[in-house]
């Protein structure tokens, strides 16, 4: 089946013929995505990305354009895209949570901070540490969080307030 009648099958919500690109395709995505995301993530971070990719060509299948290049080529190149988008998030959110630790006078040893960070943002509610990761992993802006979460504005800006001051307090006492 070529790549014009896949995209036309995939419209019509054909998941057999998804199932099938699904298939095909995962393994050079993995590749792409790993090749970006690996030095500094998880196989998590790698299999994360690579799912958004499937669901966005299963969401938006009229944004690939068969006259324009082959699917493979249109997958490896989104999944690159992704996975570059998803460091720049995972880098933002080192660099906030060192910025937090560093507020309070921490420097640990190299490789030591975000480990402490973790099991400090681990030990928060589950409404905070969802803020915090949504805010500081993901790059979402309050009024995002609060859509989400059925929270206003307000109470994302106080949750996130209050939540910091927990790590600083924690980070304090380790």
């Amino acid at each position: 089946m070529n790549d014009k009648k896949v995209i036309s099958e995939i419209r019509n919500k054909n998941e057999k013929v998804f199932e099938a690109v699904v298939d095909k395709y995962a393994k050079l995505l993995w590749k792409v995505a790993a090749n970006v995301l690996m030095s500094s993530s998880s196989v998590f971070d790698v299999e994360e990305c690579v799912a958004d990719v499937f669901i966005y060509l299963w969401e938006h299948p009229e944004k690939f354009v068969p006259e324009k290049g082959k699917l493979s080529s249109w997958l490896a190149m989104t999944a690159r895209s992704r996975a570059i988008d998803r460091f720049r998030k995972l880098s933002r959110e080192r660099a906030a949570l060192t910025a937090i630790a560093e507020d309070e006078g921490a420097s640990p040893e190299d490789g030591e901070l975000p480990e402490r960070v973790r099991e400090c943002i681990g030990r928060l509610g589950e409404e905070e540490r969802e803020i915090i990761i949504r805010r500081f992993y993901y790059g979402q802006k309050n009024p995002d969080i609060a859509a989400a979460m059925n929270l206003k504005p307000k109470q994302v800006e106080n949750r996130i307030y209050n939540a910091k001051n927990k790590l600083r307090k924690m980070m304090e006492e380790q």
